[in-house]
Parts: C-alpha cells; structure tokens; sequence
C-alpha cells in the first residue's frame, strides 16, 4: 500500500497594511465623501428653489405659450440666482471648504458655475420680456419699457448689466488687457449686481410672497452667501491681522531676484499652518498697499516669526521684494492643500523648479518621512544650477533650500 501526502498547498498571507498608511487612506476616503457632499448640496439648493416654486402654486398660471414662457423665465432666474449665491459662498474661503478641496478646486467651481449663470439670468429676462409681451398683447420692446417701470426693475436691470460686464471681464482674452488689481476691482461688481437685484426678487409677480417657506429660504441663502464673504473674506483676515501684529524684521536676498522676507509677530504658531500651505499677504507700504499677494510659506511659523521667499516676477513682486524692516503686514489665511495631511499614496514623489520649490520645501520640513520614502527632483536650466550642494548653484529653488538649512 502507497500512501501519497497531500500536496502542499500555500497558505496566503494578509499583506500587512502599514497604520500609517490606513490613516491615509481613510481620511482621503473621507475627505471624497465630504467633497461629494458639498456637490450634492449645490444641486440640491438649485432643486429645492424650484421644488418650492412648484409647492406654491408655480404651473397653476400656466394656461398658454405666453403664460409658459413666463413662467420658464422664473424658473431660469431662480436657478441663476441660485447659482450665483453659490458662486459667491465658494468665493468666500470658508475654512471647512478649503481643508477639503482647496481654493484652487473651489475657484475652478466657481469659474464653472459662471457662464452658465449669466445664461440663465439672460434667459430669465428674455424669456419674462417675450412670455409678457405675448400675454398684453404687445410688442417686445414696449413691455420691455413697461417692464422696467415696475417695482425695482431698474435696480434688477442695473444687476444684469453689472453681471454682464464681469463676466466678460474674465473671459482670458478680455481678461489679459487688464492688470490683475483692475480686473479684481471690476469683478467685485458681482456683489453689488448680486444684492441690487434682491429687491425685484421679493417685489415683482409676487413669485416670494411674505410669509411664505420660499421666501425664508432665499433670505436665508442670501444671508449665507453675503454672511460668508463677509465673515471670512474681511471679519476674519482683519481680526487675524491685528491680534498677530506681523511686521518685517529683515529682507534677504538669497539668489539673483530671489529675497527671503523675514516676518515677526505674536502667537504665529496659532495661525496652525501646515507645510505646503500659503497665505494672502498685503504689505502696508504707500507702493504695495492695494495688492494682495498669494505666496507660500518657506518655513512653518514658529510662536514668534515666519518666512517668505520671493521671486522676482513682475512689478507687484519686485515692490515687495524692497518693502523696509517695520513694514506692517496683513494675513489673510492659511490656505491649501498640499500638506502632509492629504497625502494618500505610501510614497512621495515631488517635481520642482525654482520659486516652486518654496511650498513643497516647506511641506518637508513639516512631513514624517521614513529613509527612501521621499524622491525630490529639482529642475535646473543649466549644470551649474544641476546641483544645490554648493553656493555656486544661484538658482531659486537652491535659494529656498539652501534657507532652510
């Protein structure tokens, strides 16, 4: 009698997940669900501002072509000023929006929801103007008159011509005629064309009648979006701004156009700034007062100072790169995403060139890496500047980590 052994079979083992690792993933999970959230949340404002038109009575006038279109022009303007209160509240740099998405998804969403606004408000008005002419019996241009002689239409016209002449203003090829500081000036109209037409919302047709549901939620949604500029874009970076103190305590040039801004204040650490992260900073100087500047932190503040490096790139960086040790400086911030706490993947791989390097040299610093863990490429224009060992490397990316050492 033979006997035979059983074949051996092997045994899979559970591959070890690091906890660190786990950690990752789970808070990327979770910050997906929360970004996925705040998309539904959108779209459901913009539903429920036409399910409770509906709740109210909105198809019972609806007996005609003419009676239709009127009432396709409130939908299309309800949807449009929806949408537009949305605009405004991701403009606003919530705190809870940038740790999840970042300002950087959050304007791209913003620019998105733009034109398709301005549409529906324009078909708002055209289709109103048509659906009403239809209905007296008229032509357009005459209820165009009649219309603009009703209860705060002209304030709702002025509101559309305001919209207009934003949002022309940013298409990028109107844009580039203009200087940054006066395009930022002309698209602040959006606030005003935005509150100006409110009035017309809540007199004209009686579609918001007082004491109704629907005229509590689009109260409310204004109070939000207003609430929200308001509160994090001037409340906030002014509060922030006096209780720090920030000041210049030195300017140091560390390559060709490259200058270090040292910075001193009080409590820097409570501005809890994570590596990678940048801020809003406005110099208070007769020169750099009127531009606000986007620029990265070098170096995780500590309780007493922080550091900037900047590049010479333009007028606006050039002015700041000469302000004077005493400077008065105002924050608005920290923003961004590119920290430590978004990473996903086990391993890190970063790719920079010159003044680039500034917020990914201080999202090291402030990262727990393990040996072989992290790879950073540096680009150089030339050999000289193929290394950041010695001095004899100029370039702006050596400069920022040359300065960390």
């Amino acid at each position: 009698m033979t006997l035979r052994t059983a074949p051996t079979v092997p045994v899979r083992t559970r591959r070890t997940i690091d906890p660190v690792d786990r950690t990752r993933r789970i808070r990327g999970r979770r910050r997906m669900r929360t970004a996925d959230a705040m998309i539904a949340l959108v779209w459901a404002s913009v539903a429920a501002a036409v399910t409770l038109w509906l709740a109210y009575g909105g198809l019972n006038t609806v007996s005609d072509l003419g009676t239709a279109l009127t009432a396709a022009g409130i939908v299309t303007g309800l949807v449009g000023t929806d949408l537009i209160l949305v605009m405004l509240v991701l403009a606003a740099r919530i705190p809870a929006i940038d740790r999840v998405v970042g300002q950087d998804t959050a304007m791209a969403f913003h620019r998105q929801l733009g034109k398709p606004a301005l549409y529906l408000i324009l078909a708002h008005g055209a289709l109103l103007t048509v659906g009403s002419a239809m209905a007296d019996g008229s032509n357009v241009v005459t209820e165009t008159i009649s219309l603009f002689q009703g209860p705060d239409m002209a304030l709702a016209y002025l509101g559309l011509g305001l919209l207009i002449t934003v949002v022309v203003t940013s298409v990028v090829a109107v844009r580039r005629r203009f200087s940054y500081e006066v395009w930022h000036l002309i698209h602040l109209l959006s606030y005003a064309a935005v509150f100006v037409a409110l009035p017309h919302q809540l007199s004209a047709g009686g579609v918001l009648a007082d004491g109704t549901v629907q005229r509590v939620y689009w109260i409310a949604l204004y109070v939000l979006a207003f609430g929200a500029i308001a509160m994090f874009r001037f409340a906030v970076p002014a509060l922030r701004s006096a209780r720090h103190g920030i000041r210049v305590t030195g300017v140091e040039q560390v390559a060709p156009g490259v200058v270090s801004i040292h910075l001193t204040g009080r409590d820097l650490d409570r501005l809890q700034t994570t590596g990678g992260q940048y801020a809003i900073w406005r110099f208070w100087t007769s020169t750099t007062w009127w531009h606000a500047h986007p620029i990265s932190f070098s170096a995780v503040p500590t309780a007493s100072s922080a550091r900037l490096t900047v590049r010479d790139l333009g007028s606006g960086s050039a002015a700041i790169s000469r302000v004077r040790p005493g400077t008065r400086v105002s924050i608005e911030g920290p923003y961004g995403v590119f920290t430590e706490a978004h990473r996903v993947a086990p391993k890190l791989s970063v790719v920079a060139a010159g003044i680039g390097i500034t917020p990914i040299r201080s999202m090291l610093e402030h990262s727990t890496l393990r040996p072989g863990e992290a790879t950073v490429l540096l680009r150089g224009s030339d050999p000289r500047r193929a290394s950041c060992g010695t001095r004899s490397a100029p370039s702006a990316a050596c400069a920022a980590i040359r300065s960390s050492r």
